[in-house]
């Protein structure tokens, strides 16, 4: 099957939605699919304002509607609302063309942070961009929930998965002479992520941020007690991962947090708000604790076994989640064989949403 995908996430950026896509198109090849990502670096692009390490392609529709006549995919998926992602759903809506699409973050609360306008607002314009899909999909069974309940019409389930050869226990020595416990955030080091209640916590210990984004500058200056790393990927991630005590995901706007995985994976425990994304990873499971007071969480996970992070973290796999991607692309396929595969320019349909 030929696969395209549309992202307005992609290198050289590092956040979830790039590490997803790199995984599932890897996969998906290794399946005989065949994969084509549509991403900003093939278009004239402009930086995000007051986050400008992130680029948007401008004005993409013109040259992303002749790639897609062209390409003629068996399948379009949609992966996120940026300017690529409206430029592909406008395509399809104005040619009969059906795409699935996916919800995986909550936009509207990082649009509220930064413009100061009502949430409200950005969940119409979500809520409108995906009841244009054939299907959206989600993450987890409580992020299933919330895409019912605020109105977006036809929801299924990708899960995702954490890469178990590459994230393992092994010795480090990265943080060996901080004082402990070593309390370890990984992610952007950005607003909606929601660091200050980490950092304001009085705990003994060390807290170490990895991540670049647009706060990192004053949030090293203003919190000189906390390290401040900056982004680190392959060995070097795995390395800070396994030299912490504990991981803190403090952020209550993420839908998943493939980072708490990851931090399961290398043995580490997780504390966390109970909100979507830890709640749905950790569970029941003694491998972390999710509490409304941060610094009990912290407290009830450090003592967590980590061999009892590491066989959680196995229930998790990048197989199983491609296999859900392509059950949700097939299933569609199954039901519009014809629509799915070609581009009905004769049956166009009007937005009705």
């Amino acid at each position: 099957m030929k696969i395209v995908i549309v992202s307005d996430a992609w290198h050289p950026q590092i956040n979830g939605v790039v590490r997803v896509l790199g995984i599932t198109r890897r996969e998906l090849t290794a399946l005989g699919h065949e994969v084509i990502l549509i991403t900003p670096d093939q278009f004239h692009q402009m930086p995000l304002p007051t986050y400008p390490d992130i680029k948007l392609a401008l004005f993409p529709y013109y040259k992303l509607s002749k790639m897609l006549r062209e390409l003629k995919p068996d399948a379009l998926h949609v992966m996120t609302e940026g300017p690529l992602g409206w430029a592909a759903r406008k395509y399809c809506r104005r040619n009969g063309y059906k795409f699935t699409s996916s919800w995986l973050s909550k936009f509207p609360e990082y649009a509220s942070m930064r413009t100061g306008l009502p949430t409200a607002w950005f969940y119409k314009w979500l809520i409108r961009f995906h009841n244009q899909a054939a299907q959206t999909m989600v993450t987890t069974q409580t992020m299933v929930e919330a895409a019912r309940t605020i109105g977006i019409r036809r929801v299924v389930l990708w899960q995702r998965g954490v890469e178990l050869k590459n994230f393992r226990p092994i010795p480090s020595q990265v943080f060996a002479d901080y004082p402990k416990p070593v309390m370890l955030y990984v992610g952007r080091i950005a607003p909606e992520k929601n660091l200050e209640a980490f950092l304001d916590l009085n705990l003994p210990g060390t807290k170490v941020l990895v991540g670049d984004g647009p706060d990192l500058a004053f949030l090293s200056k203003n919190y000189p007690d906390a390290v401040f790393t900056g982004a680190k990927t392959g060995d070097d991630l795995i390395e800070a991962y396994c030299g912490a005590d504990v991981m803190v995901f403090p952020s209550k706007t993420d839908t998943f947090g493939l980072v708490n995985l990851e931090a399961m994976a290398c043995g580490i425990p997780v504390a966390a708000y109970p909100v979507t994304g830890p709640k749905d990873i950790i569970g029941d499971a003694p491998v972390g604790a999710t509490d409304e007071n941060l610094a009990a969480a912290i407290k009830r996970a450090l003592p967590m076994k980590s061999e009892d992070c590491i066989a959680h973290a196995k229930t998790f796999s990048w197989e199983r989640s491609v296999q859900d991607f392509l059950a949700n692309l097939m299933s569609f396929s199954e039901k519009q064989p014809h629509e799915t595969k070609d581009v009905l320019t004769s049956s166009a349909r009007r937005d009705q949403t």
